[in-house]
């Protein structure tokens, strides 16, 4: 896998994710410190998922953000570009319609759903810009986009500490735990590269968005950004 950076290979992303599949939730548990269970519930309440609303989750993976929504009684389509993701999704949530899906290039027709939703993706389409550009065009007039990503720590020593994990601890419990630990460091990088939230704010903005807005999490460890399409 290249050292992680805003311009890359798709097909060596996809591959990257193919491999860390099976235990893709296991390891993000392990190396998020038990907060990513805690993370999505923010999430999934801040889409406040209801019966009838029809939801694209985006790099949805194996299902884990997916399966709130659906039990909410919304009309959820889980997506990915990764086989691998998709078919160990299938397995888990055998109920959940999973379709291979190209953020850049969505299969869906203009003004589908009522919400858009990324977690923990974004920052692995190969053109930001076009993928937000994208799920405005799929959203309702009036409907929603939701962005749980990892972000920029709002308090200087934290983020300090918080790097330095990232960079050197991260890597090291991924080798003893992973069998792709180099996933695991493109990730960390690719964390490090992401813009902070006032700036992932701008670009959403850019894309056409309205009204963006953004919820920090565990000290904006992850932030949860929402917009509206006007």
């Amino acid at each position: 896998m290249s050292r992680a950076n805003l311009n890359k290979d798709p097909d060596e992303v996809a591959a990257m994710f193919d491999g860390v599949a099976k235990r893709y939730d296991l390891l993000n548990d392990l190396l998020s410190l038990g907060r990513t269970k805690a993370w999505r519930k923010v999430t999934t309440s801040i889409i406040a998922p209801a019966s009838g609303m029809k939801i694209l989750d985006l790099a949805a993976g194996t299902g884990s953000s997916s399966a709130p929504l659906a039990a909410a009684g919304a009309d959820v389509i889980p997506a990915d570009f990764s086989e691998g993701m998709l078919a160990a999704g299938r397995l888990r949530h055998p109920n959940l319609p999973f379709t291979k899906a190209d953020a850049l290039n969505l299969p869906f027709e203009e003004a589908t759903f009522d919400v858009v939703t990324i977690s923990f993706g974004l920052r692995n389409t190969t053109d930001i810009d076009k993928a937000l550009r994208e799920a405005l065009r799929v959203t309702k007039s009036g409907g929603a986009l939701v962005v749980a990503e990892f972000s920029s720590p709002t308090f200087r020593p934290f983020r300090t500490i918080y790097t330095n994990y990232l960079m050197r601890l991260l890597p090291v419990i991924a080798r003893r735990t992973s069998s792709n630990p180099d996933a695991y460091v493109y990730l960390a990088e690719s964390i490090r590269a992401w813009p902070d939230q006032g700036a992932l704010a701008k670009r959403i903005t850019d894309a056409g968005w309205t009204q963006v807005s953004w919820k920090n999490l565990t000290g904006g460890v992850v932030a949860v950004h929402r917009a509206i399409k006007a």
